[in-house]
């Protein structure tokens, strides 16, 4: 055979088995891809569930909350005067009575829940249950949200000073992060390691790295929160985080859920066209999302926790 014809059917061979390698490798990989997204909706929704009311005839409710057991407990903060709690078996009661007006709700590793009050005046409290007798944490502050620690460190939110404040495992308070623009809502991931933090008339959810002594570190803006057409306030309220570590932070067009890095996967529209303000796991294996919505107090369940 001449050398030249040789040498073009070798090269037509290498190429042939060279583009039959690549077109393996292409199948392997579209088989092996997410191809509905990294953390798209479809992995949290269940087709056909929607969202249900469970509480209604209120004038403002907040501080959506969950205990271990399921329970789900809020306020109302427009009215105040109660704690309620929902539990299990979907029963509506006050479990605690004559308490000031609450925004904030969570409950922290000695078993106490505890709370951010606005009137009649603004402190962080903690309540005992059943009892409901409180102990006042802080005074002179302005605070809207919180977290508790399982190590016992207690943050919340300063709207109007645009900080995050600590007060440590054993009870001293300081300003552990500032320059936030108007924070309001805040989150734990799930090994209690990382803050968030939700920006109301801005479009950022804030990450803090949680060191030993309380203080918060390494600070950035995370995710970027989207906005209705025409503004730049996101009005981020309210977060909630499974065990995922995907953060559910609720705004103005619905509650946006991120991925542990900060990745959009989605916003789960509102259960109905007014404020939805805080959000958080409860119900049997905490698989429902409760949120708080202006009157009223809707669940969803999903596949997520």
């Amino acid at each position: 055979m001449h050398s030249s014809l040789r040498r073009s059917l070798l090269l037509l061979n290498t190429e042939f088995a060279t583009a039959l390698f690549a077109a393996v490798l292409l199948s392997l990989s579209a088989s092996a891809q997410n191809l509905k997204g990294d953390e798209a909706l479809s992995k949290v929704l269940i087709e056909g569930e929607a969202w249900q009311t469970v509480a209604e005839g209120y004038k403002f409710t907040d501080a959506a909350c969950g205990d271990d057991a399921g329970n789900f407990y809020f306020a109302d903060v427009a009215a105040g005067t109660s704690i309620v709690r929902i539990d299990l078996a979907g029963l509506v009661a006050s479990v605690v009575t004559n308490t000031p007006r609450i925004s904030g709700l969570k409950f922290g590793p000695d078993g106490r829940l505890y709370a951010c009050t606005q009137s009649p005046k603004k402190q962080v409290v903690a309540f005992e249950l059943p009892s409901g007798h409180m102990t006042v944490l802080a005074e002179d502050v302005q605070p809207n949200d919180l977290v508790v620690t399982r190590h016992g460190h207690v943050y919340f939110t300063e709207t109007g000073k645009g900080q995050v404040t600590v007060i440590t495992k054993d009870g001293q308070m300081r300003a552990a992060a500032k320059g936030i623009l108007a924070p309001n809502g805040i989150g734990l991931s799930p090994d209690h390691g990382t803050l968030a933090v939700s920006e109301y008339t801005g479009t950022n959810v804030w990450l803090f790295r949680i060191d030993a002594d309380g203080g918060l570190s390494a600070g950035d803006r995370n995710m970027e929160l989207r906005t209705p057409v025409g503004t730049t306030r996101s009005e981020g309220d309210g977060m909630a985080v499974d065990s995922q570590g995907r953060y559910y932070v609720t705004s103005a067009l619905g509650i946006q859920m991120f991925d542990s890095t900060g990745r959009l996967g989605g916003v789960i529209a509102r259960p109905q066209a007014k404020g939805t303000v805080s959000c958080a796991f409860a119900g049997a294996g905490r698989s429902y999302l409760y949120v708080c919505s202006s009157d009223k107090v809707f669940r969803r369940k999903i596949q997520s926790h």
